[in-house]
């Protein structure tokens, strides 16, 4: 039957110095000691116990200063099951055991020590600490002492399951990234099943992710079911919750078969029975003073012998708030990110083909859960006839950064078109306008010139670099160089009253093939850029008689995996003689 709901779920997460206070309040002794068993801290309740103050102990070996065996002598080191412990960096307990207190006496003592995981790293253990001496041999005695120690044992659980749930979450925008890694952390730790149900744009509830014993998962998945109204009687916890109640606990003894009501009880009813649950808790996903809920978890136990208790309800209600967050974020992102791809795909206007010459272009946006960039290219026609090549990036990953690059995209097309000036020129104009009329901080580009006649040539290049990467040019005959000339500062950096920006020339041989590119073709996470360009001019070379089109499918496609930028490409090819 339906259980209690608990206000938990309004309340904001606590921070560290409640957890700090909680600790120092603890009856219950407790001790933190690093991967190389050396004391990080005790709370007053240990130093109780230890018979020694927090700065007689702080940076001492805890083996060395506080273990030993019966006679009152330090065991070897291979023999200490905590230093055990902290090489296999997994929990540990024992009992019985003798320790060294400041006054010279030994105490027996009961311990149990879990592992501390901060952004993947492993810190050390935190000990919990009972006092094993039963003076009266009352067994009564020492079974209380061992469920208070478990019952410590079970918090520190809870408070490091949501934890690593709070650190593994935020490191992906992606929601069902972080759906399946959320059911990984709660099967089997804290649950046997889960199951996470989100709202839809068209108002319906998707069970989107359904998590079990291995296998056996996406035969559960369940289809897409319309919310009832919130006056509609309907009497599922799944459906409360959705409508705005508070988190839900439930006893289900014999799961029946779905009752009448609306299709998402049945869904619901219908898990539950699959499963054979006994016990479940199901907590919305959302948080915040407006309660915007967009879904829910449910998590279930089949074990009726361990069933879910009101401490549990807390933790789920609060893991359910942060995985809301999450959620919400990465609507957010996904919105943004559709946004500012849709305008760089709109800017990138069809390309011109002017006579014999051939030109071909792709833009590739970055891998999903990274964020949009400012990249861009563009090839168009000036009042003279000669063709205009740009390839640009704007400074930053954002939305900003598209807006910024939409700017410079036609502020530059203006200024090209209206003075028939060399590159330099051309771009020192757009670098002292920047300032005032774009959102820009910073960029690289390369605008370049391509004269002769577009039919029979003779061709030649003028081109200048804003600190961005050169272009690559191949040759008939199997050759390829950068055209490293050219280059001078990043826009944003130039000022006037300096120097004039160099504009380079090359004659551009017929059959030969001009790259433009941006830094994403060439720059991957834990490589140098000089690896990147080799790689570039290699696959480049081995593709340089191939169609236009396949050459910059290809030099895409065989980019090494890790990348985490947009990449933008532009390719010129001259007629052969």
């Amino acid at each position: 039957m339906p259980g209690a709901g608990d206000e938990s779920g309004s309340r904001p997460a606590a921070g560290p110095e409640f957890w700090r206070q909680v600790v120092e309040r603890l009856s219950a002794a407790l001790m933190v000691v690093d991967p190389t068993g050396r004391i990080d801290a005790v709370n007053p309740a240990a130093e109780r116990l230890l018979g020694r103050t927090a700065a007689e102990v702080l940076g001492e070996d805890a083996h060395e200063l506080l273990h030993r065996d019966a006679t009152g002598g330090t065991p070897l080191r291979e023999q200490c099951p905590l230093l055990r412990a902290l090489a296999e960096k997994g929990p540990a307990r024992g009992d019985g055991d003798s320790c060294l207190r400041g006054d010279g006496r030994l105490v027996t003592i009961s311990w149990s020590a879990s592992p501390l995981v901060d952004d993947g790293s492993f810190k050390g253990m935190a000990v919990l600490l009972t006092d094993g001496t039963d003076s009266t041999g009352d067994p009564g005695v020492r079974r209380e002492g061992a469920a208070y120690t478990s019952a410590l044992e079970d918090l520190n659980e809870r408070l490091t399951l949501v934890a690593e749930i709070t650190d593994v979450l935020g490191q992906t925008l992606e929601t069902d990234e972080a759906l399946a890694r959320l059911g990984r952390l709660l099967v089997p730790r804290l649950a046997d099943w889960a199951a996470v149900d989100l709202r839809t744009g068209s108002g319906r509830i998707h069970r989107v992710a359904v998590t079990g014993p291995a296998g056996r998962d996406a035969a559960l998945e369940g289809g897409r079911e319309r919310l009832p109204e919130a006056g509609e009687e309907d009497r599922s916890p799944l459906v409360q919750v959705l409508n705005g109640g508070d988190p839900v606990r439930q006893e289900v003894a014999e799961p029946a078969a779905a009752p009448p009501g609306s299709g998402l009880a049945a869904v619901h009813s219908d898990f539950l029975r699959a499963v054979r649950a006994t016990s479940a808790i199901t907590v919305p996903l959302g948080s915040g003073p407006e309660r915007q809920i967009t879904g829910a978890l449910t998590v279930v136990r089949t074990d009726p012998a361990h069933p879910f208790d009101d401490a549990d309800l807390g933790v789920v209600s609060d893991i359910g708030r942060r995985v809301g967050l999450v959620i919400d974020n990465a609507r957010r992102f996904g919105r943004q990110r559709a946004v500012a791809e849709a305008m760089q795909r709109n800017l990138l206007a069809p390309l011109p083909q002017p006579g014999r010459l051939r030109l071909a272009a792709r833009y590739q946006p970055a891998p999903v859960g990274s964020q949009v960039g400012g990249d861009w290219y563009d090839a168009f026609e000036l009042k003279d006839g000669t063709l205009a090549l740009v390839i640009g990036d704007v400074v930053g990953h954002d939305l900003t950064a598209a807006a910024g690059m939409a700017q410079l995209h036609g502020i530059l097309r203006s200024l090209a078109w209206d003075r028939s000036g060399p590159p330099g020129t051309v771009v020192d104009r757009l670098d002292d306008a920047m300032p005032a009329i774009t959102t820009v901080p910073m960029a690289t580009l390369v605008l370049a010139r391509v004269e002769g006649h577009p039919d029979t040539g003779p061709w030649t290049l003028r081109w200048t670099s804003a600190g961005h990467p050169p272009p690559l040019l191949l040759t008939p005959g199997g050759n390829a160089r950068y055209l490293e000339a050219g280059q001078g500062l990043l826009l944003g950096t130039h000022h006037g009253g300096g120097e004039s920006r160099p504009t380079a020339t090359e004659p551009l041989p017929p059959g030969s093939t001009l790259l433009l590119y941006t830094d994403g073709l060439i720059e991957i996470p834990g490589s140098d850029l000089d690896t990147g360009m080799r790689r570039l001019r290699r696959h480049a070379l081995a593709l340089a008689h191939a169609p236009l089109d396949t050459l910059c499918d290809q030099l895409l496609a065989r980019m090494p995996p890790g990348s985490t930028d947009d990449v933008a490409l532009l390719a010129l090819r001259l007629p052969a003689p």
